[in-house]
């Protein structure tokens, strides 16, 4: 089993940027691919980005791409999303997750840990 811990949001004008942290405990990263979804007001929960256990694959939700860069460090035990060219829209909470499936994991079901969120808010 493993515990997440986000870190890292908070409030950041349009077009600003922000990093989300996400730290591991209990278990080694390795042995999961790991995802970022985020729910925003009166909105539900939707895909961000996800990434393979080596890193070497990622996908991104189009709303993000371009935009958005994930990554890991699985000697830290943590994973990032990197937010760039914030959009008001983009003001959310933001949670990462675990899953031990394989292959670009989308759906959020299929992810078996979660972090309890961390809040970014995009406003002037």
């Amino acid at each position: 089993q493993v515990q997440l811990v986000e870190s890292g949001g908070g409030l950041v004008q349009p077009g600003g940027s922000l990093r989300v942290s996400c730290v591991a405990s209990g278990r080694t990263l390795r042995s999961y691919d790991m995802g970022w979804f985020r729910q925003g007001p009166g909105k539900e929960l939707e895909f961000v980005s996800t990434i393979s256990r080596s890193g070497a694959s990622v996908l991104y939700a189009d709303s993000v791409k371009g935009r958005f860069t994930i990554s890991r460090d699985n000697v830290k035990n943590t994973v990032y999303l990197q937010m760039n060219s914030l959009k008001p829209e983009d003001t959310a909470v933001y949670y990462c997750a675990a899953t031990t499936y394989y292959g670009g994991v989308t759906i959020e079901r299929e992810y078996e840990y979660w972090g309890q969120g961390a809040q970014v808010t995009v406003s002037s």
